[in-house]
Parts: C-alpha cells; structure tokens; sequence
C-alpha cells in the first residue's frame, strides 16, 4: 500500500469527506464516489483509512494527565434533554477561583477529540465543561458514523439547552470566579453563536467553522465574539458577510480570522484536514481571548 500524503490527495476528495461528515452523502455514497480518486497506487480503503480520523495517536493530553482534575460528571438539563454526561476537567490543587469555559463537540458526540481539548482548555487554567449531547440516546457509541446518526435524531434547540444548563452548572460551579466563555467546532460553532444570542451575561464566545444566527437573532448579541474561518470552508463561508453587516450594524464587540488555505475542521488534530500552523495560532488566539474577557 502506498504511503499517502496529505499533499496526495486532491481537494475534491477533502470537499467529498466534508460532505460525508455533514450527512450530505452517506457512507455508500462518500465510497463510491472516493473510488474516482483512487488512482496512482492509491485504493479506496487506503483513501478511507487516510480520511478517517484516528483517535489512538493524537491525544496532546493525556486523559490521566497528573495536573488536572478529569472526571465525567452528570448534571440537570431540564429544557433539553434532562440529565447530561460531560467531561468536568480543572487544574489540580486550585486555590483560587477560575474562569469556566464550556466545550462543545461537533455534530457526533463527545469524542476523544473534544474531550481532549476540554483537557487542553484546563490546563491553560480554566474549569471546562465538555458534555455529551447524546446522553439522552445513551451517549458517544465509540465511533463517529454511528454519533452522526444518533445525533441527527435530536432536535439542535433542545441540545442547545444543554449546552446552556452546562453554561449555568460551571457559573454555579464553587471553583469557578462566575465569568463563562464557550468554545465550539462546526455544529458547536453553531451552539457557541446561539449561546451569546441566548445568554447577554455570557463571558466570551469562540465559534470554529460555526453557522451563523439568523438575522434577528444575531442583532441580540452581547458576548465579545472571536470567529475562526477557513478560507476553504465555502459552505459556512457563505453566511460570513450577512453576519459580519449585523456584528458592524449593531456595535458588537467581535474579533474574525478566515485562516488561508485551510479547510474545515483543520483544528481537528485527527483527521488529515488538520492544519498544525492555523490550529495553533487559532488556539493561541482563543486562549488569549478568553484570558481577554474572563479574568
């Protein structure tokens, strides 16, 4: 089997996975249609391997990690789906108290990814909360085509009230100084846009490739928004200039990078769409912002 390269593989076939983890193709399809790049000593299933994300060898803190506090807990969501799992993590030993920042997964569960970066968010000296949206289903089942397919059979305003009652346990939270951010990757890019439509008292909010609020909605924004884009990113792109008119119209406090020549999901270290520089310095930003509004 030939050893791919990221270089290798054509922008079509990033723009075909885009639409297979968006549920614009299923798994069938996203294959039959990856065979048609299967060319120079490239297969289907080494294609498939290449695109799928790998969970085993990317974890940049490790779930043990000897500096935090990391436990599931479980906590009440009595307007969306009632009691929610989430990873609750915080530097050990604190003797002070500390922002909370609320990590919300993409649009398959709480994952090893998303898990890891809640640990990511506590050791720069928050408390992060990164629930599980699927607990009411039973949770993450342990891969991403099956999340997707749970997810989609919860309605997207009743797992953004668990994303609020996740905001509302960590400002309630004893070690926690009572300011909030949230941070969130495509349909948490969505949720963190709704989050600061829906909460004026949120601290700070960092959408990734998120969708923007409708019109109305995003006229009632209070909360400073930091909003990471990829230029490849069209499909989200597309709304960008609609909501940057309103953010301008109505003096909202907001911050935006559309980072060159990156797609979709390119903080997500465990997929080939991952981009370590524009990962990096979106994450640097994001730290620095919440450090910006939460202290």
């Amino acid at each position: 089997m030939k050893d791919i390269k990221k270089e290798d593989i054509k922008q079509e076939v990033f723009d075909l996975y885009d639409d297979y983890a968006h549920n614009k193709l299923n798994r069938r399809q996203f294959v039959e249609k990856l065979s048609l790049y299967a060319v120079g000593g490239l297969t289907v299933s080494s294609l498939l391997s290449f695109m799928s994300p790998n969970y085993v060898d990317t974890l940049l803190v490790k779930p043990n990690d000897p500096t935090l506090d990391s436990n599931f807990i479980e906590y009440e969501s009595p307007k969306g789906g009632g009691t929610i799992k989430g990873l609750l993590s915080k530097p050990k030993n604190l003797n002070k108290k500390i922002p909370g920042v609320v990590v919300v997964h993409e649009n398959r569960g709480l994952n090893p990814y998303v898990e890891d970066v809640g640990r990511r968010t506590a050791k720069a000296d928050f408390i992060s909360l990164a629930p599980d949206a699927l607990s009411p289903l039973g949770g993450y089942p342990g891969n991403d085509d099956d999340g997707r397919a749970m997810q989609k059979q919860r309605d997207r305003y009743d797992m953004l009230e668990d994303f609020i009652a996740a905001y509302n346990y960590l400002k309630n939270h004893k070690d926690c100084n009572g300011k909030v951010g949230v941070v969130g990757f495509c349909f948490g890019g969505w949720i963190s846009n709704m989050m600061a439509v829906k909460l004026p008292e949120l601290g700070a909010a960092v959408p990734y490739y998120g969708r923007q609020p409708e019109a109305e909605d995003a006229k009632q924004i209070k909360a400073p928004l930091l909003l990471q884009y990829a230029e490849l990113d069209t499909r989200v792109n597309a709304g960008w200039p609609d909501f940057e008119k309103i953010l301008k119209e109505n003096n909202i406090d907001y911050q935006a990078y559309i980072y060159p020549g990156v797609n979709h999901g390119f903080h997500n270290n465990t997929t080939p769409r991952y981009d370590k520089e524009a990962a990096q310095l979106s994450w640097d930003r994001t730290i620095a912002f919440f450090n910006k509004y939460l202290r």
